[in-house]
Parts: C-alpha cells; structure tokens; sequence
C-alpha cells in the first residue's frame, strides 16, 4: 500500500513528526509492507457491484494487525465504562448488561495511539473527535494517528466506507478544539 494523502489535525503532523518519528517512519513501512491486492477478496452481493471482488476491511486489518505488532505496538487498550444510572427516571427499571461494554484503541506505542478505519464515516469521527480526546484523559495516549482510506481505495471496498477526503472536509469544517488531540490523519491507497 501506499500514502496517498496526510492531514494535521490540532497540530498532528508537527507533533508526531517531532516528538514520535520513529514511531512515524515504523507506521510507514507497516503501510508499505502491506500488499492491498491479497486483501481483494470479498465478493459483492450488492446490486450496484454483484460478484465484483472489493477489497476486504476484515483483511486490511489482519494485515495491518501482523504488520503493526511485529514492529511493538501493542494491540488493544481496552478501557472498561461502567455507565451512570443516576439519570435514569424514578420508576424506570433498565435490563442487566449480559457483557460489559468497553472502549478501545486499535494499538498504542509509547503513548500514541493509531487507529485504522475502514468502516463508515461516523467511526472515523468518533475515533478522532471522542475516542482519542477519552483515552488520552485516561492517561493511555498524548497523541493519535488516525489510518484511512483515500476515495479511490473506497470505491473498491463495500458502499458506505468513508474516506480520507471527506474526513478532512469534515474536519476542517468543524474546526479543531481545545480538547482535540494532536493527530495524523493518514490516507492509504493500494
């Protein structure tokens, strides 16, 4: 795979690339290492694109799971929430959690966080308006790199997959906030 595109979100790009460029180069090669084409193997079943072979989310994400661990980042910091019920109206009675829900960064090196997002839009939102502003309160990250796809990758992944273009659109239109974590917003294509 290939970088196609790089966004400094709060300041992200200077950062990174100051305070964490090995860590910077290390997500670089882990991109470059990955062969997007052994990752096309998910077969359409939606009618604009039947039997189209797409890359697979599923895939990428193994790849980038053996690429980013091999090299010491840690998989999965998981932050367990236990949800407030003191807000919850006088007689209401909320069901029992069967599992306890939870939080988590795809891997975390010495308190950077990198998230990879294939998936719809929200998520890529969520990842860099929330997630990372709640684990770096809780003391796991001090600054995030947030992996996409560039819209040309999408438009051979299943509809709905955001992309880096729109991302940053969004991102820039919202504005950044005193509460944002610096990050490196990075657009990958095969």
């Amino acid at each position: 795979m290939q970088i196609a595109g790089l966004y400094s979100f709060a300041n992200g790009q200077d950062y990174i690339q100051t305070k964490y460029p090995k860590h910077f180069k290390e997500i670089t090669q882990a991109i470059k290492a990955i062969d997007a084409n052994a990752c096309k193997t998910k077969a359409s079943k939606e009618k604009t694109m039947l039997g189209r072979m797409l890359f697979s989310p599923v895939k990428l994400n193994e790849k980038f799971f053996y690429e980013l661990t091999h090299l010491g980042w840690g998989h999965g910091i998981r932050e367990y929430c236990d949800y407030p019920t003191k807000y919850y109206v006088e007689g209401y009675n909320a069901p029992k959690d069967t599992k306890r829900p939870f939080r988590d960064m795809d891997f975390v090196k010495d308190k950077l966080g990198c998230e990879v997002q294939f998936g719809k839009y929200s998520f890529m939102v969520y990842n860099v308006c929330a997630k990372m502003t709640i684990f770096r309160n809780l003391g796991h990250i001090v600054a995030g790199v947030e992996i996409v796809p560039v819209k040309s990758l999408a438009e051979h992944m299943s509809t709905g997959v955001s992309y880096f273009e729109q991302f940053v659109w969004d991102l820039e239109k919202r504005g950044a906030a005193d509460i944002d974590v610096p990050t490196l917003i990075i657009g990958i294509d095969a």
